[in-house]
């Protein structure tokens, strides 16, 4: 299922008490609103208001179609 706020692939979340999709990178959840008409940014811009390294390295891998832990890991080397 593609997120209909940014085109990425949305994942079945699984600990809520009723299942729904969210999109790890945007953090869509299903059945909220969605604004059609958001501002565009640049990754920059959108990689800046991540909260955490958890959503940064999802972004990251979405766009090098790499994956997440892979990016996790070689955050934690680059920075610690």
């Amino acid at each position: 299922m593609k997120c209909p706020r940014c085109g990425s692939e949305m994942e079945l979340d699984q600990h809520r008490r009723a299942q729904m999709y969210m999109c790890y990178v945007c953090g869509y959840i299903e059945d909220q609103y969605a604004s059609v008409n958001t501002p565009k940014e640049t990754n920059f811009q959108h990689l800046m208001k991540l909260r955490n390294i958890n959503e940064a390295s999802a972004f990251i891998a979405n766009g090098l179609n790499l994956a997440p832990s892979a990016v996790k890991d070689w955050m934690d080397k680059f920075f610690n």
